[in-house]
Order: C-alpha cells, then sequence, then structure tokens
C-alpha cells in the first residue's frame, strides 16, 4: 500500500474495507457508504440535530405536549406517534447493552430540565450532551424518516377505516365473507 499524506488539498480519498468473509465486507461497505451519505446530507444542507436518541425524546416530549391540547381519538393518535418515536433511543439503549427502562427515565429527566441534546452514550451509558459531543445527524434525513413513518401509518389507517366500513368484520369491500380466501370454518 501506498500512503499519501498531509496533503493541502485531497482531492480524493481511498478506503480499504476487509473483513472475514463476502458477507461481512459487504455490510461494512454499506455501512461506509451511509456514513458518508450522512456527512454529505450535512454538509449540503448545512443543518444537523442531536443524535444519540436525543431529537427522538425531545420529538416526543413536544408531541405528549400538544396532545394535552387535543380529546378524544386525536389525543390517542399523538401520543400513540410520540410512543413510536421513542422506539428509536429506547432500540439504542438495548442494542448497547443498556437497560432501556433506566436509559428512557434518564433521558427524560435530562430533556425536562431543559437539556434538548441529552442523548445516550452507547458505551457508558450515561446521559450526554450529543452535540458536543459530536454526535449529530443530519436533519434532512431525520425529517424525512420522521414523515415516511407518518405516511406509513395514515396508509394504515385509511386501509382499517375500510376494512371497518364495509360493514362485515375481516372483509374487505367487493370481497366474499372471511376475506380474500372465504369464509372456512
Amino acid at each position: 500500500m501506498t500512503y499519501v499524506r498531509e496533503c493541502k488539498n485531497p482531492k480524493s480519498v481511498t478506503i480499504l474495507i476487509r473483513g472475514g468473509t463476502e458477507h461481512v465486507v459487504d455490510e461494512i461497505k454499506r455501512a461506509m457508504e451511509d456514513a458518508l451519505g450522512d456527512v454529505a446530507s450535512a454538509l449540503r444542507t448545512g443543518k444537523a440535530v442531536s443524535g444519540a436518541g436525543a431529537a427522538e425524546i425531545e420529538l416526543a416530549r413536544n408531541l405528549r405536549k400538544f396532545a394535552e391540547s387535543l380529546s378524544g381519538r386525536e389525543q390517542l393518535a399523538v401520543l400513540a406517534f410520540a410512543e413510536a418515536v421513542e422506539v428509536i433511543p429506547r432500540t439504542l439503549a438495548e442494542n448497547s447493552g443498556l437497560d432501556p427502562i433506566d436509559v428512557m427515565t434518564e433521558l427524560k429527566a435530562a430533556h425536562d430540565k431543559g437539556r434538548k441534546s441529552a442523548g445516550i452514550d452507547v458505551f457508558t451509558g450515561k446521559i450526554i450532551d450529543a452535540w458536543k459531543e459530536g454526535v449529530l445527524e443530519p436533519l434532512k434525513i431525520k425529517t424525512q424518516a420522521v414523515s415516511s413513518a407518518s405516511e406509513v401509518a395514515v396508509m394504515i389507517l385509511r386501509i382499517d377505516d375500510v376494512i371497518a366500513s364495509s360493514g362485515k368484520k375481516g372483509s374487505a369491500p367487493g370481497m366474499p365473507p372471511g376475506g380474500p380466501g372465504g369464509d372456512f370454518e
């Protein structure tokens, strides 16, 4: 290998990826491409949010506050969406071998005290200021994820409404009783 270092204005970089199997190399390559795409997105837009679960906890906190101004089904839907958003930091804690209940309690307490960038340090299990520690995510990718999740939820609710309005439990309009396969006993 040849290393060229300390260039004042490098125009290209080579990243050598090695692994024990082709599958491992493919996974590492995919992760590198994702990471480089995230960095490029943040640099293009110049906008980022705190990572480490901080953005999701803050979003859920504000959704719960907004839900207080609603009633009935709307309030329940907003609360359910807030709970769904919290799956991300909870999963981050679980995948790091941390107790998700303890982590979520500490994260929520930090955000309730106004620490909007409080996130999980997956190595120590401590709550950190993700922004100051450089744990960032591109705003564009985060807003796209929330938007896509919302669209999926709306589609599921529409399908549920169609099924519920058909008058027959388990039947879609134009389908025989019992659903697409007919009525089996």
